[in-house]
């Protein structure tokens, strides 16, 4: 083995990470077929259907940024990935519902692929790195299946076809050659995989620990080097190097929020339009939302701090108001609890602090009538997380989306369960679009103070966003960085983080 060298030794001893990547068992995708294949044969059991017919999905295909032969950088599509784990791209991938073996199915490589892209690898290679029974090429599917199907009549797939509540797509079922040689069901098989995707195995956990570790560092260190006169962009720079560098994330969970000033009342700030480029100023604060990805697995992290390192009073104002919401929701959470309780709870927090700060008067039940919490929080309070940013199954069959403004961008109305890992992002905007139908309604006018909003007018917003574990008594918070704005400002003037570090 090669000694690493002396370049590589001087970073590593001058390194401000204490993390480095952990190995990746692929017993957690083995684990993720086994639960799979249980839930599937118990609804089977459930309708009365026999126990055979094979799983089939598709794997993701690189993709060229248009006409060019430029090639994106490839990510694997997440329902695969959660099964198979595969990192390449033009894979199927089986299981048989009768054995429970599962099977892979690789492209066939043109010799020329080796010229340019590295050494083909034997069938034998991924059999061993993805710990299933047996491997196969892509244009042998047909005949394979076929040969393995012990039922009567023409063998049956079930493939994946289903809604994304987020995002409103559709999953897309596998095609292939000579897929009319089989019975195909379009329906049964998205609900049962989406709703196993729930709920976090230990295997799992670990991952999302980890890209919570090195995300929460990247912010640690984010913060304490954001000055004014820099560009948004360089904040999400330094990010993206600290957890590629010290993590090994090549993937980051969605494109990276750096919004300062009035930007950071923009909730989805940072796409093409709005590039994180505005130059940070003394006064501002600056809402950073930003998570690495390991593995597939992700994380969430929204980091809110003045860029000059002091809050002012009204900066602490807000920011409090949203903190305490933000660690009531996270003490309240455990299995059995409603997620629309705990926006509601988040929203109520969040209005009594606006009217001790004189920003709203008035009843605080008749304003959570008239909804202005929405006024204030227009997005949902999270979402589960795991191999998605947003992870699927917050609205399975016979969960409702509720109607109400901020009620109706919930993510998911369910009930917490034990082992979800959901976001806790509550937060408090000045966004005019908003404030300014709801201070000339009838209906809510009445609960602004005009001359106290309007200098607030160019503040932007505060988020702090949390990845919460739901337990079997409570939850564990996965997130690791300063909160308290005491925290914040002795992180950005030097101190160390954890604080604990300092007794040592």
């Amino acid at each position: 083995m090669a000694k690493p060298s002396r370049e590589a030794i001087s970073m590593a001893s001058t390194s401000p990470s204490s993390l480095s990547p952990p190995t990746v068992p692929m017993e957690l995708h083995v684990s993720n077929r086994q639960k799979l294949l249980k839930s599937l044969r118990q609804h089977l059991s459930n309708s009365s259907r026999p126990h055979h017919g094979f799983v089939l999905l598709q794997g993701g295909e690189e993709q060229t940024r248009y006409c060019t032969d430029h090639i994106e950088l490839f990510r694997q599509e997440s329902y695969f990935a959660y099964l198979f784990g595969v990192r390449e791209p033009g894979f199927y991938g089986a299981i048989d519902i009768a054995t429970g073996k599962s099977i892979l199915f690789a492209p066939r490589l043109p010799a020329d692929y080796a010229v340019w892209l590295g050494e083909i690898k034997p069938v034998s290679y991924f059999q061993e790195r993805y710990m299933v029974s047996m491997v196969y090429y892509t244009d042998e599917i047909v005949q394979l299946l076929v040969d393995q199907y012990k039922g009567s009549g023409k063998p049956l797939l079930f493939l994946l076809r289903g809604l994304n509540t987020d995002s409103n797509n559709f999953s897309k079922p596998a095609e292939f050659e000579g897929i009319e040689k089989f019975e195909r069901d379009l329906t049964t098989l998205h609900p049962v995989l989406t709703e196993c995707r729930v709920c976090k195995s230990d295997l799992e956990l670990a991952l999302i620990q980890f890209a919570n570790n090195i995300s929460s560092e990247a912010h640690v260190e984010v913060m304490r080097k954001t000055k004014a006169g820099m560009k948004e962009y360089q904040l999400e720079s330094m990010f993206l190097h600290h957890t590629y560098i010290y993590g090994g994330c090549r993937h980051c969970s969605y494109t990276c929020i750096c919004a300062t000033g009035e930007s950071s009342a923009v909730l989805h700030y940072g796409h093409a339009a709005a590039p994180n480029d505005r130059i940070l100023e003394d006064g501002d604060m600056a809402l950073l939302d930003m998570g690495a990805e390991y593995s597939f697995y992700g994380s969430d992290i929204t980091c809110t701090f003045p860029v000059n390192g002091k809050f002012t009073s009204d900066q602490s104002l807000i920011y409090n108001a949203v903190l305490d919401a933000h660690n009531a929701v996270i003490a309240a959470m455990k299995p059995g609890v409603s997620w629309v309780d705990m926006l509601k709870l988040a929203e109520k927090i969040i209005l009594e602090s606006l009217e001790k700060g004189n920003i709203l008067v008035g009843n605080l039940d008749d304003m959570m009538v008239e909804r202005v919490g929405a006024v204030f929080m227009p997005h949902g309070l999270g979402h589960l997380l795991g191999i998605d940013s947003h992870d699927p199954g917050g609205y399975p069959k016979g969960i409702e989306r509720p109607k109400e403004p901020g009620l109706k961008s919930l993510r998911t109305a369910r009930q917490l369960l034990e082992g979800m890992v959901i976001t806790v992002e509550p937060g408090c905007y000045f966004i005019d679009a908003l404030l300014v139908p709801a201070m000339e309604s009838a209906n809510t006018s009445k609960f602004f103070n005009c001359e106290i909003v309007d200098k607030f007018k160019n503040f932007g917003g505060v988020r702090i966003e949390s990845d919460v574990l739901v337990t079997a008594n409570g939850s564990k918070n996965m997130t690791k960085v300063p909160r308290e704005t005491w925290e914040i400002q002795a992180v950005m003037a030097g101190g160390p983080w954890p604080l604990n570090r300092a007794s040592g």
